[in-house]
Order: C-alpha cells, then sequence, then structure tokens
C-alpha cells in the first residue's frame, strides 16, 4: 500500500492539474470566448479600409437577444423553478415541501432570474454557462449602537454570546424630590457591540467561463477528473472564512489568475486599463482555487473524490482537503455535443453568417455612396478646380475646353447583393430557428397563408427553441436543484420560518431525503399561451361540471385540482403571484379537511329552513311509508282472498265430486236391483 499523500503533495498534484488545464483553455476556448465576445459588441474585424464602408453586422446579437426572451419565459416565467417527484406514496408531502423550498432558495435567497439569465447568455455566446451553488456559513461582525437600555435590556444583550462589548457607558438621572421624599436616581446604559452573525443559507453564484477550468478530454462532470473554480478573493473575506491572516497575507500579489485579454474584452466597450491597488489592506486580493479532484489521497490504490481548496501564484498551497460527496458546479450548453463536457453555442452557429452579411453590406452601401455621389474626371488644367470642389447646388464650373469635366458614374450592385443577404438570413433561421416569420416582424413573410400553415411555421421554428430548452433542463439545471436540495439537507441544522402561499411555515430540510426525482419546469412557455390557456380553460369547465354534478367530494375531480388549473391559467396569463386570484391547492385540501372536523365537532345550530326542509323529507318519508304499508295491505288481502276463492273452488269441486260418486252408487244400485227384478219376471213367467 502506498503512503498517504502530504499536503506538499496534494498542492503539487493541484499545481499540475491547473496548468494543464489552462494550456487547454488557451489553445482550445479562450480564443473563441474571445471573438465571439467581439461579434456580440459589432466590433470591427481589422480589415476595414479607410475611406471604405465599416459596418459591421450584427447576426449574432440579434439571435442571442431574439432567443433569449422565449429561454427566461420558459425557466423563469412562473416562480417554481422546479418540482421534486417521490419516489413512494408516503413521500408526497416531504416532495411538495422540498419543491418549496427549493425554490424559496433560488428566488429570495439568491437573485435566480438574474443568475439564470447570466448562467443562459453565457452558453449561448460561449459553448458553455456555469455556476456554483455552495452552502455559506461566513460569518460576518456588525458594530451596534445602543442607547439608555435598562437593566433588563441590558442583561438580555450581553446574555447574547454572539455580542462583544466594545464601549460602555452609564447614564445617572439625578435625583428629585416628590411631596418632600427623596426619589431614587435611575440608571440607564449606553453601549457599543460587535455582532457575529453566521448566515447559513445556499448560494448560488455565476463562473465567468475563463474561471472555470476541467481536464482535457472530459465527457461530463461526473467523469471528470479534476474541476476548478479560479478566482480572487480578498484578504478580509479569507480571514472571515476562518483562514489565518498570517497564513493569507503571505500569498497577496499573486499572479492574477483572470485571463486579462478576456477581461479587457469584456469591459472594453465600457472602459480600459487594469484595476488600481486598493487603499485598504484588507481588500488585497489574492489567487484561490476552488477543486475537485479525484485522487488516491489515502495510499489504498482507489481514486477518492476530494475538494481541495488552495491559494497563491500555481494553486500549491493547500488551506482545505476533505473528502466531498458531490459536485458543486452545474453547467450547460444550448446544443450538445456527443461525449464532450462543452457543446456548441449560438456563435458557432452565426459567426460566419455575421462576417459574409458584413462583407456584402459594406459592399452594397460603398457602391449606393459612390452611384448618390459618384468621382468626377477633370481635365488637368483645364477646370477651375474650386469651382468643381465647391458643391454648391446649381453652381457652375468654369473649364478651358468643353469635356473637361466628366462624371464616372457607379454601378448599383442591389440587385445582386440584397438576394444575398435574404439567403444569408434564410440559412440563419435554418440553424437557428429565428425567422422573421417566426417572430411575427415582418408583415409579408406570412401574407396570404392559412391560420393553420402560419401555426406550422411558428411550431416549426421554435422546436429549434425547445430543444435548447431541453438540453439546458436536463442538463445543469437538474444538477443544480439537486446540489441545492443536498446542501439543504446535509447542513442546515435547524427550522426554518420562510414565507410561502402568503403563510409563515417552518422548514426543516433534516426530514427529507435527498433522493427525490427532480422535474424541471420546461413545459411553460414551449407552446403557444393562448393555446395553453384555451385547453387549460376547457378542463376548468369539465371540473367545474363534476364538482357540480357529483359535488366536493367526488372520486373524479377535487377542489384542490380545480384550483391547480385556475393557478396555472393565471401563471401561463403572465401572473408569477397566482396566490393573488386563488388559494394553493394544498391550502384548499387543509381547509376542506378543517370545516369538515368543525362540522364534525361542532352541534348544528338549528335553522328554520333546515327544520322546514327536514320536516318535509320527514313527512315524504312517512307518506312513503304509509303508500308502501296501504299496498302490501292491498297485496295481503288480494292473496287472502285468491287462498278463499282457491279452498271455496276445492270444496266446491270435492262436493261435486262426492255427489258424482253417490250418483254412480245409486245408479249402480238401480241396475243391480233392475236386473234381480228382471230376473225374478223372467223365473216366473209361464213356460210355453
Amino acid at each position: 500500500m502506498a503512503e498517504k499523500l502530504s499536503d506538499e503533495d496534494v498542492g503539487n498534484l493541484i499545481s499540475l492539474e491547473i496548468s494543464d488545464a489552462l494550456d487547454n483553455y488557451d489553445t482550445e476556448y479562450s480564443a473563441d470566448r474571445i471573438k465571439a465576445l467581439d461579434y456580440y459588441l459589432a466590433e470591427p474585424f481589422g480589415n476595414e479600409i479607410d475611406g471604405k464602408s465599416q459596418v459591421v453586422d450584427t447576426t449574432v446579437s440579434d439571435v442571442v437577444e431574439q432567443i433569449m426572451p422565449s429561454l427566461m419565459r420558459v425557466f423563469c416565467g412562473s416562480d417554481k423553478y422546479v418540482r421534486f417527484s417521490p419516489r413512494n406514496a408516503e413521500d408526497a408531502e416531504l416532495a411538495e415541501q422540498a419543491s418549496d423550498y427549493v425554490n424559496y432558495i433560488i428566488a429570495h435567497d439568491n437573485n435566480g432570474y438574474k443568475i439564470i439569465d447570466t448562467w443562459i447568455r453565457d452558453s449561448l455566446l460561449f459553448k458553455i454557462g456555469c455556476v456554483k451553488f455552495y452552502y455559506d456559513d461566513t460569518t460576518t461582525v456588525e458594530e451596534e449602537t445602543y442607547e439608555n437600555l435598562n437593566d433588563a435590556e441590558l442583561a438580555l444583550l450581553l446574555n447574547n454570546p454572539d455580542v462583544e462589548v466594545v464601549e460602555q457607558s452609564t447614564n445617572i438621572t439625578s435625583a428629585t424630590m416628590v411631596d418632600g421624599s427623596e426619589v431614587a436616581a435611575a440608571e440607564s446604559f449606553d453601549m457599543k457591540v460587535k455582532v457575529t452573525r453566521k448566515s447559513g443559507r445556499v448560494r448560488i453564484e455565476n463562473v465567468p467561463p475563463e474561471e472555470f477550468l476541467f481536464n482535457r478530454r472530459a465527457k461530463s462532470l461526473e467523469d471528470a477528473r479534476f474541476i476548478c473554480h479560479r478566482t480572487t478573493m480578498t484578504v478580509s473575506e479569507l480571514i472571515s472564512m476562518g483562514y489565518d491572516e498570517d497564513e493569507v497575507r503571505e500569498h497577496i500579489g499573486s499572479t492574477r489568475v483572470e485571463l486579462e485579454e478576456e477581461r479587457d474584452v469584456r469591459f472594453g466597450d465600457i472602459g480600459s486599463g487594469s484595476d488600481t491597488s486598493p487603499a485598504d489592506d484588507s481588500q488585497q486580493e489574492v489567487a484561490v482555487f476552488d477543486s475537485v479532484i479525484l485522487m488516491d489521497y489515502d495510499g489504498d490504490g482507489i481514486a477518492e473524490r476530494r475538494r481541495v481548496l488552495s491559494i497563491g501564484d500555481s494553486g500549491s498551497h493547500v488551506l482545505e482537503n476533505e473528502v466531498t460527496d458531490h459536485i458543486p458546479f452545474a453547467v450547460i450548453s444550448p446544443i450538445n455535443m456527443p461525449h464532450r463536457l462543452i457543446g456548441r453555442s449560438i456563435f458557432d452557429l452565426t459567426k460566419d453568417v455575421q462576417q459574409i452579411k458584413s462583407v456584402l453590406m459594406r459592399q452594397y452601401l460603398d457602391a449606393t455612396y459612390l452611384t448618390v455621389n459618384p468621382r468626377t474626371v477633370a481635365v488637368e488644367g483645364q477646370v477651375n478646380l474650386d469651382d468643381l470642389l465647391d458643391g454648391s447646388a446649381g453652381g457652375v464650373i468654369r473649364a478651358r475646353t468643353a469635356g473637361a469635366v466628366q462624371t464616372l458614374g457607379g454601378q448599383g450592385v442591389g440587385g445582386e447583393v440584397l438576394p444575398l443577404l435574404k439567403f444569408m438570413d434564410d440559412i440563419k433561421g435554418n440553424r437557428t430557428g429565428i425567422t422573421a416569420a417566426s417572430a411575427g416582424l415582418d408583415p409579408n413573410a406570412l401574407q396570404s397563408t392559412t391560420a393553420s400553415a402560419v401555426a406550422a411555421t411558428v411550431k416549426g421554428a421554435g422546436q429549434k427553441i425547445e430543444s435548447f430548452c431541453r438540453n439546458i433542463a436536463e442538463g445543469g439545471m437538474k444538477d443544480l436543484f439537486k446540489g441545492i436540495l443536498l446542501l439543504s439537507t446535509k447542513y442546515q441544522q435547524e427550522k426554518r420560518v420562510i414565507r410561502l402561499r402568503n403563510k409563515f411555515v417552518p422548514i426543516d430540510p433534516r426530514e427529507w431525503d435527498s433522493e427525490f426525482d427532480v422535474v424541471v419546469n420546461v413545459g411553460l412557455g414551449t407552446a403557444d399561451d393562448e393555446q395553453k390557456i384555451a385547453f387549460l380553460t376547457q378542463i376548468a369547465s369539465k371540473q367545474e361540471e363534476i364538482l357540480k354534478t357529483l359535488g366536493a367530494d367526488n372520486p373524479l375531480c377535487t377542489l384542490q385540482q380545480y384550483a391547480a388549473t385556475l393557478r396555472e391559467i393565471a401563471e401561463i396569463g403572465g401572473f408569477k403571484d397566482s396566490g393573488k386570484f386563488f388559494n394553493d391547492p394544498q391550502m384548499v385540501a387543509q381547509m376542506v379537511e378543517q370545516k369538515k372536523a368543525q362540522a364534525a365537532q361542532q352541534p348544528q345550530q338549528p335553522n328554520p329552513q333546515m327544520q322546514m326542509l327536514q320536516l318535509e323529507q320527514q313527512k315524504a318519508q312517512a307518506d312513503i311509508q304509509i303508500a308502501q304499508q296501504k299496498a302490501e295491505a292491498d297485496i295481503q288481502i288480494k292473496r287472502e282472498k285468491a287462498a278463499a276463492d282457491l279452498r271455496l273452488a276445492e270444496q266446491k269441486q270435492a262436493a261435486e265430486l262426492e255427489m258424482r260418486r253417490e250418483e254412480l252408487a245409486l245408479e249402480s244400485q238401480l241396475r243391480a236391483a233392475k236386473a234381480i227384478t228382471d230376473a225374478e219376471i223372467s223365473t216366473n213367467l209361464p213356460r210355453v
């Protein structure tokens, strides 16, 4: 097993990685960033000729500024930047809380709109946009003055462990006499104290592209072996973070880490020259390198990810070295490149268009100048040059011979140049999706076109922007929101009361799981707002119908879902705070449950109308019961009558059968008696 690395070894390793990353940046990316900013600011190309047109086209700037509103509407169109989805049903409420809190951190603890705007602009211009997120527990010291404190107020102030007394004075009020008795003198206190405060907040800051370093061939942040934020910090800032003052001051005056050429280009349109040294010694700057590196620190043969904070010219003096479980950076590119950390920018798509259009515009203007103000040929010695140079309208030019003055006319090139300019605009539109038709700027672009064709044109152009949005959302946006949630659950050690939905709510991230699924709100703004509002309005009408027909407790649609639909319509309409119009669905659910609980606990107050309604209901029920009883009695009577009739019929049938039997028996007896009589008569007759 290898030996554990020393701080000197770690510093040397960091220095080598920084040097290699700087060489990579200088050769691969720095020149492109400088050129991109020059194109964005429409700076001259350097090939201009005196006396000729020097106009510079603004295609790069135009496309970026046309794309930005759409992207900002997508990600900042509401105060819900992100939503966390629970992986289990029991985590639904915690995921909702986490979503609210992370959105609050972005919007209120940090200037979320400005950060995202700068982040996206960097990516559109410089191929990559980078933000850094960290938990800031920096200690700040402020002086406060109190006057005329009483004993209780003084004791309360001094019991605060974060308060250090600087100056103290006692004020004694002179004794007075009231009704001949002496009143005790009153004391008050004046205090000047130092108050030490710890912020304890998740901070997000933009990282300029030239300050973000990574190793060559890095495909993503996850597989990069070295990532670094190189910047400068003041002596005061480093000391307030808890570092030794003498150790920090040893490295004052290190070479500035910003690429001066890139800084000069960035500030070149508003000023030039380098910064002056601050008069206050505490504001002297030190080069700082905040690195995340894979290295085998403990010598077990397995590299672990560590965060190393170092200072100095080469970054070799280590201040911190600790294991880390996350990468505190999030990067985005509008156009992803396979197997590369840095993708492509809008500048890459449009730089040649700006060059060609600038050349064409210069040629067109030069030809136009020559046509409007042509050059003149004059025979030397035959023309009065003072008259020739006098441009007064109707002026006379004196010449000795005819034809001594001739106009050298220019030939217009509009017929050749204008179609080429239109052709280059078409190329720009195909590459970026930004056209006059999609932007709705050209009244003739979609003239005499059907509504469906217009919608198809706008939708087709929007697919490019939708692709940019998806790359940004699924890239750095998810990493940023996951990182904020991780820092909150790991470092916030106490509850925090914040204002959500016009209510002050205690939030304790320690109860959460940092492994929620992240859903970035990229749907807002990618489609036509009018279509979305119309569709949501139809949904709201269906929900209203269901609630009216089936009631609030129906299994198909709840009041919370109806409130969510109404809030969504308001947010798409441009109102960030939809709570002004409709309560939050969660609040609606709580209010419904509270009303149910109150209704179950409180006795019902007598209501005459309700009593009348109840009496009518009781009467109706009684009438129904009487009718049912009458119907049952009628049925019973009919049943008994039918049974009696049946018995009577049976008895009648039995009697008839008995009579028939008796008749048959009597007939049999009569036949027997007749037979006997006939026999006797036959016997008594005389024989012949």
